[in-house]
């Protein structure tokens, strides 16, 4: 039945496929069941080292605060060193009882899960988003209404967002038929799995056995609503539920839904804060993004699949892909962070820096038209862009 050569061909074609795809957790599953605990190199490191790290701790809700630099500090332990000490800052652990022990071998799990091959989708982005996340709950017009779970929940569900990213889109999934694809109906299929990873990770270690059942069940829902709402395709669903909140002026922080909306905006603005950051930062996150594009870009074609759009290095360049997401993703959401949160410091300083390192990549733009010109390197894509980036030019 199985002996004709071009079906085996298409066979051996798609275990290729899924080989290069294979992103559940084989060697994590059960870790804790057979007694296996991941080991973490942290404590290994010097004590100038550490001291650094601890420094630079000092200062976890400064808008400057460089995760790269931390991250080196603590020898690529920065999404669990962070964890451990915002947890401990703003109190959870006391608060819900938690055992350190416990708490440490869940973040470590958290952490491995993450695809360090990913140039972007990694457990530095992870740490990222957590820093932005803690500097987003200490807001004058959120913090004066979290309770002690809605900071937790913050934290936790930043911290493990993008838990076991493949380092490919969902797009791409369906299309190769990835099993994930079809169990999640090709709906949210990265946050789903997400979610899924976080909530079987919470359980293996038992981090919140001791609490009620229906307190952890509630915490579980908490966490997917929260993670569902990273999914870029749903940006334009939230920014008009926002814009109609704050148009209508009938937000209520006291109510937990109204302030589980506004986690879930805090969690997309932290997602997506790399061109709010400073120059130095920001570039390195375009960078590392526009790799993972590529990688994709590079697998679409080896496998003669359509390459997806802002995936082929040929065409669509690092300028033209973050001018583009500046303007049509970015800007809209900070704008009305800001007129949720009232002209803070923060909200201003980000928004600074967004329209500087927005200028800063539209005159990069225009070096790479001028000097390569005869190529078209990248004339398809921003062409169109142009006039609506020039009507928006911010003084």
């Amino acid at each position: 039945l199985f002996t004709d050569t071009t079906f085996s061909g298409e066979i051996g074609t798609k275990k290729k496929v899924k080989r290069l795809l294979s992103f559940q957790r084989y060697f994590h599953a059960s870790r804790l069941l057979r007694g296996i605990v991941p080991q973490t190199s942290l404590y290994l490191l010097d004590e100038d080292y550490l001291g650094q790290a601890r420094h630079m701790l000092s200062k976890v809700g400064m808008w400057d605060f460089d995760i790269f630099l931390f991250d080196r500090l603590t020898n690529g332990n920065s999404l669990v060193t962070l964890l451990c000490h915002l947890f401990n800052v703003h109190g959870l652990i006391h608060h819900f009882q938690l055992d350190m022990v416990t708490l440490h071998r869940f973040l470590v799990m958290v952490q491995e899960d993450y695809h360090s091959q990913n140039p972007y989708h990694n457990a530095v982005h992870a740490a990222d988003v957590t820093q932005a996340m803690h500097c987003y709950l200490r807001e004058p017009k959120l913090a004066n209404f979290l309770t002690p779970s809605d900071i937790m929940l913050g934290l936790l569900a930043a911290a493990a967002h993008d838990v076991d990213h493949p380092g490919v889109n969902q797009p791409f999934l369906i299309k190769t038929k990835h099993h994930l694809a079809s169990l999640y109906q090709n709906v949210s299929v990265l946050e789903n799995h997400h979610w899924r990873s976080t909530i079987g990770m919470l359980r293996e270690s038992r981090l919140l056995a001791h609490l009620p059942k229906e307190v952890t069940q509630d915490i579980e829902q908490q966490l997917g609503s929260l993670i569902l709402a990273t999914d870029i395709n749903r940006q334009n669903e939230f920014l008009i539920r926002l814009k109609s909140h704050l148009d209508n002026q009938d937000l209520r922080l006291e109510d937990a839904q109204d302030r589980h909306f506004m986690l879930q905006i805090a969690l997309k603005c932290a997602d997506i804060c790399n061109p709010c950051r400073l120059w130095d930062l920001s570039r390195q996150w375009s960078e590392r993004v526009c790799e993972e594009f590529y990688r994709q870009g590079d697998l679409e074609q080896k496998f003669e699949l359509e390459i997806s759009p802002l995936c082929n290095q040929q065409k669509d360049t690092i300028p033209s892909i973050q001018i583009g997401f500046m303007t049509y993703i970015v800007e809209p959401l900070f704008e009305r962070w800001a007129q949720f949160t009232g002209d803070t410091p923060l909200s201003e300083n980000m928004l600074n820096h967004l329209r500087r390192n927005k200028a800063k990549w539209r005159s990069l733009l225009h070096k790479q038209h001028s000097s390569s010109r005869s190529n078209d390197h990248s004339g398809q894509v921003t062409e169109s862009q142009e006039q609506t980036l020039n009507e928006e030019e911010t003084p």
